[in-house]
């Protein structure tokens, strides 16, 4: 530890709770700043740079999880987070963790286990201090079959000319991981990483999105200056509308775009990585996808093959993602049986990478003990599947919640069902529902699904 006593900024709206954790800190201590709410969460945590945060899940204006995903996106690192909640789920452990929390806590809070994460959290902050900005430089593509092997090889070559790419594949292949990875190894390497996910942004809000905005002396810095030096991921680009694609069709081709209530050119030296999992000439061909952009974003198409098609790597894959959230999510080291892992190899994958990420995960949290065998192993495969066999799935578990927790559950399975058989189209996802685009992106951010 440094000299100065650590800062660390409670966040919680239940005042007793706020007042007794912070007490209990000073008393250690520590230096503590309490808010009662997301907003003053957020001015706190700009004036006093805390250390650590505690940030309750349930608040009245901002979720806890919503604010944490805030501060993730933003582009400096930020310092380890703990999060509590009254109303302790799993699910809300998955999600806080997933997204990066250092842990979680449940109330009633234990004294001695909330001073054993605090100090553990506080000395993770300090060794791992600028980790989140840097998180997937060393990361790149696992596999050591030859489909994967020749893809990083065909990148590695690409990088040294700033070629624009093409990344085409399944949901879940990984395409992001391939886009940091051409990255990596390009001459923008030093510069940011920004990673769009286009099918989120609204088309009413996407000339401020990509370009900024300028209101008297304010300026917001848009996607492409963000990514001014560095690359601009464009994921899922398919999911674009025409207007969005005119506008970026002119910004790409000059350099070159105005804020939006700006009158100065802003030039920017951006290299520009786009997927598809759409096969876009049949897009361009049925006039969905202005032929201009397609062409100019598709310099060299790179295909990446589901999980099925190179199963070898299914081990590879089990053994990383284990590694992965034993050392950034701190969760008990877990490891496969060889039985298990072979069962694996030959599962269909239908989400390709990010379903075994799921899997894995999923596994890890809920298991108990070192070894995961195979009967584990299909009980969860049973439950995500929604295998009827299970006999642990006669009754979905929120049929024990109150009316409107249980209609939440039902509205986000059934969403996130129907946004899996649309390929993750919002677009394709309002047609399917039968929901107005406007009120479903709403629908959307309030039950927490990620675009």
């Amino acid at each position: 530890m440094s000299n100065q006593s650590p800062r660390i900024l409670v966040v919680d709206d239940e005042n007793d709770i706020r007042h007794l954790v912070s007490e209990i800190l000073e008393d250690e201590g520590y230096q503590v700043s309490m808010a009662e709410n997301a907003s003053t969460a957020k001015m706190l945590k700009v004036s006093m740079q805390p250390d650590l945060i505690l940030l309750d899940i349930w608040m009245p204006d901002t979720d806890g999880i919503t604010l944490l995903k805030e501060w993730l996106a933003e582009d400096k690192p930020l310092c380890p987070v703990i999060m509590m909640s009254g109303h302790g789920s799993v699910e809300a452990a998955v999600e806080a963790t997933r997204l990066g929390a250092f842990d979680f806590l449940e109330k009633p809070l234990s004294l001695a286990k909330l001073l054993l994460i605090v100090e553990k959290a506080l000395e993770a902050g300090q060794q791992n201090a600028g980790y989140r900005q840097n998180a997937h430089v060393d990361i790149e593509p696992v596999g050591k079959g030859a489909a994967i092997a020749r893809i990083k090889e065909q990148l590695k070559r690409l990088a040294q000319h700033d070629t624009r790419v093409l990344l085409v594949g399944e949901a879940g292949v990984g395409k992001e991981l391939y886009a940091r990875y051409l990255h990596n190894n390009s001459s923008h390497k030093n510069g940011a990483f920004i990673n769009v996910s286009v099918g989120s942004i609204a088309p009413e809000n996407s000339a401020v999105e990509f370009f900024g905005k300028e209101d008297g002396h304010k300026i917001y810095h848009g996607l492409l200056e963000r990514a001014n030096n560095g690359t601009l991921f464009l994921g899922e680009i398919g999911d674009m509308d025409k207007e969005t694609q005119l506008r970026l069709l002119s910004a790409l081709e000059s350099s070159s775009f105005l804020r939006v209530g700006g009158s100065e050119a802003v030039h920017v030296d951006v290299h520009v990585i786009a997927s598809t999992r759409m096969a876009l000439d049949e897009e361009v061909r049925f006039g969905r996808f202005r032929h201009e952009l397609y062409y100019l974003l598709n310099e060299v198409t790179i295909t990446i093959p589901p999980l099925r098609e190179h199963s070898e790597d299914v081990p590879a894959l089990l053994n990383f993602y284990v590694d992965y959230f034993v050392t950034h999510e701190k969760l008990p080291f877990r490891r496969f049986s060889m039985a298990a892992q072979n069962y694996l190899r030959n599962f269909s994958w239908r989400g390709n990478v990010r379903e075994l990420k799921n899997v894995v995960q999923r596994l890890m949290i809920l298991g108990v003990g070192e070894a995961i065998e195979l009967d584990e192993v299909k009980n969860t495969l049973g439950k995500i599947t929604g295998d009827s066999s299970s006999p642990m799935l006669s009754v979905p578990e929120f049929y024990n919640l109150p009316l409107k927790e249980a209609r939440d559950h039902f509205e986000k399975a059934y969403l996130e069902y129907h946004f899996e058989r649309t390929g993750g189209s919002v677009a394709k996802l309002s047609a399917a529902v039968g929901m107005e685009r406007t009120h479903l992106y709403r629908k959307l951010h309030s039950l927490r699904i990620k675009l």
